[in-house]
């Protein structure tokens, strides 16, 4: 699916082409999500039995936030495949250290957790805005660097102003609020080049 709009996307007239492989994917989601996740759901029941308990609301949010975190190298992974894009002589690619990223990824879903949920508009931004400026464009002799311009508390405003008419409206705004949320990250994005000498 993303290789199709990818490969069906253009700017300036020129094509662009994912450059992700499903076998790639295949081992991220076994490695990252479903070993852990199966572990998890194993340990959860030989606890449960052990201990002659029955499933309870608190293990079932235990288990939630458990789920949370070990999607944190998922997280990371997943993105890291998914930009991989050629653009006329640029490849497009997400270049970070895995540790870093994860620091970063497993801050903003701690604090998301921990306020339940209501920094979540404000983790969005602050990631984005991370794997912005992680992601480049590199040609022969040229590098494109990217950005977002942050605003952190217009930003959480808005962002929860339209996740707040999703609520209300029973999700039948949710679709507005999803084009509204990207037309205003998008556009607030911007990429700077950088000239790079030939060695």
């Amino acid at each position: 699916m993303l290789s199709f709009f990818v490969d069906n996307s253009s700017y300036d007239s020129n094509k662009l082409e994912f450059k992700g492989k499903g076998g790639e994917l295949f081992l991220i989601m076994l490695i990252t999500f479903f070993i852990p996740y199966v572990f998890i759901m194993i340990l959860t029941v030989l606890f449960t039995m052990a201990n002659n308990m029955q499933e309870s609301p608190t293990t079932s949010g235990i288990l939630q936030v458990v789920t949370t975190f070990i999607m944190i190298p998922y997280m990371y992974f997943m993105y890291k495949w998914m930009i991989n894009i050629k653009y006329k002589s640029y490849s497009i690619v997400w270049q970070t250290d895995a540790w870093d990223a994860c620091g970063k990824i497993f801050v903003q879903v701690l604090l998301s957790v921990i306020t339940f949920g209501i920094y979540y508009p404000l983790a969005i931004v602050k990631l984005y805005k991370y794997f912005a400026e992680k992601t480049v464009a590199t040609s022969e002799n040229k590098v494109k660097k990217f950005g977002y311009d942050i605003e952190p508390g217009d930003d959480f405003l808005f962002i929860w102003g339209q996740i707040l008419l999703t609520i209300v409206t029973l999700g039948i705004y949710y679709p507005w609020a999803g084009c509204k949320i990207t037309s205003r990250i998008l556009g607030k994005s911007y990429s700077e080049e950088i000239e790079v000498e030939k060695v």
